[in-house]
């Protein structure tokens, strides 16, 4: 089945997930487009059953559905990524979206002591060993996609060394440091005030962080690092993890080679043509056409290479693989178009273009770095010479960062000293700066909040106590719970300031409510897990939470406590649909004695980050509360969850909440997963589960195990279909006529969820048909008809549901979630808004329906793993239809295939403030 996939899903074997035995060459990639043909009119074809599959199908015997990794292709998919089909790659995310996010720019965590090897270990490595890359020794997994099993771990990044400093967390760049001292101090002291200026042109608010980041350009030819090199990116190293100095700097870089020593060098790039061009997009324009590419590529190239994109187009052309939806084959086209024979796959230009398009596909198949040696595989097979040597330049010239990551042996315990780390088998990673740096921020973020949390009931010094007194508290006692403020004050901050509450420095004094208040409100839970998960936040600051849909109560029961104690809490979920079940249980969980609308607790991540919900930030940027509790927790990619940690205060409560078998993020990380693998904080497993034959169904699934049920009242049907073309009738037939009449669900309330967007059977398929009977029209607003349902991206990871209702001048005009969105004809056109009657599994992630239709044609059933049958059967609330085309791969996928890995760095992470924390005890005891 040919499928588009987005951000995040984008199968490991494919090319977003470089290195593996199955990745298409450069050829292989060429014969790929043009297959994702869609098929509007499958279902004419599918054939005269016109039964009634509701009424007449038996209870469920089995069910069906596909994983994280295959929904969608590089480009646009199960997160709704505006753009490409099956044969573009994913959006380009190379300007950071937390920035995006929210305007306002958190403080930087400062990284916390690490004593795992970071890139001050890489470089000292790579002075001593003075080598090229090679076979790294230790290695475990191909592509970081794991064929072994093995997931990636790693330590922290090294800075980039071309561009203004990688972004922190949030997009915005760092103050830059201290240029070290050089013979030429002109250059640097130029360097260092262009840095400044940025960050405060950022700062101001006159430009966006992406900007500067989109200007610096590619490099040209190769440059010497100044501060550091690279560790060598293959061959046995035992003693990589040990080669920092005793104050921990770093030796002075390796200086260049001498002509005839014996070091490989980098032939010089052919000569090239002169392009005059024209300033702006005319100019881009122009070198777009001299170079034979669309003249629609122009805008997307002034935003993705900046100011003078023309110039950089001219002198590297395979710059080109920056603009999103653009693919090797056609840099290599666009290239020799204006280079002539001067153009050649030994053009060192082209391999560092791969090296940076390659890490990027990764990213949209949800790694945050990869093997060495996956990289090496994948620029081999699109015809680099010397992949070794194209890795080494990157790394040199700092557009590749350098990790290494200790390699877990079953059995087998972490060294304990140094002197013992040298012995640990290690693999080379790499990976991009922002992604890097998000993975350092999040584990740095979540370690401050474990570290700086004060216990409930402990005791204040003297010196708080007497401050306390002079700002008049004279009751110590403990309020009474639903005393304080009420659930609606933004500040929480009660009337009359007492000894246990703390001041934060601006005025508000954070309410330290004792461990018998903690207790009475435990005791007062209405689940035994609830009450435990209650307990649990009031002894640190950092609670993972783990249970399915009915689960979901007791966070809710953990808020409704917590602001009756008058502390700021707050519960937020990955979509709008998702926000409305937490405002449904904060209602049934809050106090009689609330007048305030519990409602009001309940926010989307991306709104509380944006300020449009929630209670705002204080003087200092930081969100405004006490406790924050995150729902479908395994949808947080990397970037959005440092931006979310970097801005919550020392000592808030941060409680990650979710179903840890559904798919993970649609962007990088796998920040939940690697979290619970860690150990790194207190756990509180749900003995919840949800109710019904769904319910039953979906918890068997869980555990690898697809089991009968019994469904008297039809709430689980199954539909047997023998090819594409008749899926798409039967899913026509269920929405529209089967499931309104048997169930008397109305096609409004009725999601259909399949593999992804091409393909007989994909979203376009069955949105095409679906429109046809539900909504017939001409589509005069960009293809769209009011009354249409559609799916929104504003941002990649992010599908907002809606309904058409008008277009005017302005745009497109939906109704989402009773909001009212206008979509710009830019974006239209972009396919930022898809037809939504029909969604993948990614899409539909945190969200669920009266009714749900799951659709498996029989050519998906490659794609199937135990998560995406998980996630896609668990979104009906009342009732499931499986149209299943894919017979004995379902219960296999299910039992066998768990879910796609993916390399991420931050368990690693994790365990190394484990053992930092550990050490510093030890050491104070």
């Amino acid at each position: 089945m040919s499928t588009d996939r987005p951000a995040g899903e984008t199968a490991p074997e494919q090319e977003a997930a470089p290195g593996t035995t199955d990745a298409r060459s450069p050829g292989e990639d060429a014969g790929a487009q043009g297959a994702d043909v869609v098929a509007p009119d499958a279902d004419a074809a599918a054939g005269a059953d016109s039964g009634d599959p509701v009424a007449g199908a038996p209870a469920a015997e089995q069910g069906a559905g596909p994983e994280a990794g295959t929904e969608t292709a590089a480009g646009v998919g199960d997160d709704g990524t505006p753009g490409a089909d099956g044969d573009e790659p994913a959006p380009d995310s190379s300007a950071p979206q937390a920035a995006e996010t929210n305007g306002t720019p958190p403080k930087p965590a400062t990284p916390a002591p690490s004593g795992n090897s970071g890139p001050a270990a890489a470089t000292a490595a790579a002075l001593a060993a003075d080598q090229v890359p090679g076979s790294a020794a230790g290695t475990g997994t191909t592509a970081g996609v794991g064929d072994d099993g093995t997931r990636a771990n790693s330590d922290e990044p090294a800075p980039n060394t071309t561009a203004p400093h990688p972004a922190e967390t949030n997009g915005t760049p760092p103050k830059p440091a201290t240029p070290a001292p050089s013979g030429n101090s002109g250059p640097a002291a130029a360097t260092a005030a262009a840095l400044a200026a940025a960050v405060r042109a950022v700062e101001s608010g006159e430009r966006s962080a992406a900007s500067f980041f989109a200007e610096a350009p590619r490099r040209t030819a190769p440059a010497a690092p100044v501060a550091k090199q690279p560790a060598p990116v293959g061959g046995p190293a035992p003693e990589v993890a040990r080669q920092r100095t005793a104050n921990g700097s770093v030796g002075p870089s390796r200086p260049a080679a001498a002509p005839g020593d014996g070091t490989p060098t980098t032939p010089a790039s052919a000569p090239r043509p002169v392009v005059a061009t024209a300033p702006g997009v005319d100019g881009v324009r122009q070198i777009l056409a001299a170079g034979g590419a669309p003249d629609a590529l122009a805008e997307k190239a002034a935003e993705a290479l900046g100011e003078r994109a023309a110039e950089a187009l001219a002198a590297d052309p395979w710059q080109l693989l920056g603009v999103p939806g653009v693919r090797p084959e056609q840099a290599d086209g666009f290239a020799r178009a204006l280079l002539g024979a001067a153009c050649g796959p030994a053009d060192e230009r082209r391999a560092q273009a791969l090296v940076g398009w390659l890490l990027e596909q990764a990213a949209v198949a949800g790694h945050s770095a990869l093997e060495a040696s996956a990289l090496r595989a994948a620029l081999a097979q699109r015809a680099v010479p010397d992949p070794d040597d194209a890795l080494q330049t990157a790394i040199a010239d700092g557009a590749v960062l350098v990790f290494q990551d200790a390699i877990d042996t079953p059995g087998r315990a972490r060294p304990a000293t140094d002197d013992e780390e040298a012995e640990q088998p290690v693999r080379i990673l790499l990976g991009l700066d922002r992604f890097a740096m998000a993975e350092e921020s999040v584990a740095d973020g979540l370690a401050r909040l474990l570290n700086t949390f004060e216990a409930a009931g402990a005791e204040r010094d003297t010196a708080d106590a007497a401050e306390a007194g002079d700002d008049g508290a004279a009751d110590e006692t403990a309020a009474a719970p639903g005393a304080t403020a009420g659930a609606d004050d933004v500040s929480g901050a009660p009337a009359a300031p007492d000894a246990r509450q703390e001041d934060d420095g601006a005025g508000y004094r954070r309410p330290r409510p004792s461990a018998a208040d903690w207790a009475a409100a435990a005791a007062a839970a209405p689940s035994p897990s609830a009450a435990e998960l209650i307990r649990a936040a009031a002894g640190s600051g950092l609670v993972a939470h783990t249970g399915a849909e009915a689960a979901r109560a007791e966070p809710a029961a953990l808020i409704a406590a917590a602001r009756a104690l008058g502390l700021r809490a707050f519960g937020a979920t990955h979509s709008e649909n998702g926000r409305r079940r937490l405002a449904a249980h904060l209602a049934e969980a809050a106090p009689d004695t609330d007048a305030a609308d519990p409602g009001t607790a309940a926010v989307t991540v991306a709104d509380l980050l944006s300020g449009q919900q929630g209670p705002g930030r204080d003087t200092d940027g930081a969100l405004a509360l006490d406790l924050l509790v995150v729902l479908d927790a395994p949808q947080l990619d990397l970037e959005t969850a440092a931006l979310l940690i970097e801005s919550l205060t020392d000592g808030t409560r941060l409680v990650l909440s979710g179903d840890p078998g559904v798919l993970w993020s649609a962007g990088p990380g796998r920040l939940f997963a690697d979290l619970l693998a860690a150990r790194f904080c207190p756990q509180v497993a749900s003995r919840t589960p949800d109710s019904g034959p769904i319910g039953e169904l979906v918890s068997g699934i869980g555990i690898g195990e697809l089991n009968q049920v019994e469904a008297p009242g039809k709430e689980v049907v199954i539909v047997p279909v023998r090819d594409a073309g008749e899926a798409v009738h039967r899913t026509v037939q269920l929405v529209a006529d089967s499931v309104p009449r048997a169930l008397g669900v109305p096609a409004e309330q009725t999601r259909v969820i399949t593999v992804g967007h091409g393909g007989a059977a994909g979203t376009r398929a069955l949105n095409a048909a679906l429109k046809e009977r539900l909504n017939p029209g001409p589509g005069r607003f960009g293809g769209f008809d009011p009354g249409d349902h559609v799916a929104y991206t504003p941002a990649p990871g992010r599908t907002l549901p809606g309904k058409v209702t008008g277009a005017d001048a302005a745009g497109l005009r939906l109704d989402c979630d009773g909001g009212t969105v206008v979509v710009p004809r830019e974006q239209v056109g972009a396919g930022a808004v898809r037809h939504g009657w029909a969604l993948t599994a990614h899409q539909a992630a945190g969200m669920r329906w009266p009714a749900a239709v799951v659709v498996l044609p029989g050519d998906a059933a490659g794609g199937l793993t135990r998560a995406w049958v998980y996630t896609a059967f668990s979104r009906g609330e009342r009732h499931l239809s499986v149209v299943q085309g894919v017979d004995q791969a379902l219960p296999r996928a299910v039992a066998e295939v768990p879910v796609k890995e993916r390399t991420t760095r931050l368990r690693t992470l994790l365990q190394t403030q484990n053992v930092q924390a550990a050490a510093d005890a030890a050491a104070a005891g």
